[in-house]
């Protein structure tokens, strides 16, 4: 049987934590950043993290 391909968008995306949690980066700040104020932009900085619904989707294209 071959080998589980990961998704090659998913890996530039997610990250696991040390705990097996999925990290990801918010959404809105990439581009059009003008109009957003300093709080708006410092608050997408942080990373979030992977709804536990979502979870095991984003592990299952991480080949996890």
């Amino acid at each position: 049987m071959p080998k589980m391909k990961t998704n090659s968008g998913s890996k530039k995306r997610f990250a696991l934590t040390g705990t097996g949690k999925v990290k990801r980066k918010h959404a809105y700040k990439s581009h059009i950043l003008t109009k957003k104020t300093k709080k708006q932009k410092r608050n997408l900085t942080h990373f979030g993290l992977v709804h536990k619904v979502d979870e095991s989707r984003v592990k299952a294209l991480l080949g996890m």
